[in-house]
């Protein structure tokens, strides 16, 4: 089975710059889409073989998190049941026989850090979440967690910690996350490799000198790590100032 997660930054913005072709020669089993920006009658594209599943902020144009699937899923939760974190459309999880899927789209802190108070409790909160479908089964979780984790996952450490997106109470909070007991699927397949980006800024010649950040992110539980064949990042798609990512596993459920 495959699975592809990609911030779209504008899903209408996306489509005009071959979001379509994509979609259709990765031919995905599922797929993830973060900051859709908007509702479901705002784009016109509905695949046929695809059930949908949209979580439309209640701010018009922002945030929003889509799911495509071939396969229906047992159960469809859009957010995390909290009142205080569900308004902004980032979670929809899916369940399916033997794991959930949990499609997210992590609240950005801002340039100034005005949100980083907001960020950390949504992090704690996500985490219980997150821990809470643990229990009942393996679980698969994609997005943009807009935090490069590591000095490795980032073209100018120095120069940028502190910055939005690498922060040390961001940075921390995403070792907590793993600490917690989920693996993040590319580091396992490329502990050492380095250069290997997912988001970059729309400076001219930014992305071309690949000056990136690695912010885009499959987790699985440490215990549904032996399910994961391989872990991509489609990082000559161009649409978005994000790359699309993927993973290959390999469960039961696909018919």
């Amino acid at each position: 089975m495959k699975i592809v997660s990609w911030n779209v930054a504008g899903f209408r913005a996306c489509l005009k710059k071959g979001f379509a072709d994509f979609f259709q020669e990765v031919d995905a089993d599922i797929v993830c889409l973060q900051e859709v920006k908007a509702t479901s009658l705002q784009y016109d594209f509905h695949p046929a073989s695809y059930y949908e599943y949209l979580n439309v902020a209640e701010k018009k144009g922002y945030s929003g998190t889509l799911v495509f699937t071939k396969e229906k899923p047992l159960h469809v939760t859009y957010g995390m049941g909290s009142i205080l974190f569900d308004v902004e459309g980032r979670i929809v999880t899916l369940e399916y026989d033997t794991f959930y899927l949990v499609n997210v789209y992590v609240p950005n802190v801002q340039r100034t850090l005005a949100r980083m108070t907001y960020r950390l409790q949504w992090e704690k909160e996500f985490r219980r979440y997150l821990k809470k479908l643990d229990q009942m089964k393996p679980v698969v979780i994609c997005g943009d967690f807009n935090v490069a984790h590591t000095e490795q996952d980032i073209k100018n450490a120095k120069q940028n910690r502190g910055n939005a997106g690498f922060t040390d109470e961001e940075r921390e909070e995403f070792g907590k996350l793993l600490k917690s007991g989920f693996v993040d699927t590319y580091r396992h397949f490329y502990k050492d490799k380095n250069d290997s980006y997912t988001w970059w800024s729309y400076m001219k010649g930014v992305r071309e000198r690949n000056i990136g950040w690695r912010i885009d992110y499959f987790l699985v539980s440490k215990r549904y790590l032996k399910q994961v064949e391989s872990a991509t990042i489609y990082s000559s798609v161009y649409g978005s100032d994000h790359c699309p990512i993927g993973i290959q596993i390999h469960d039961s459920y696909v018919k």
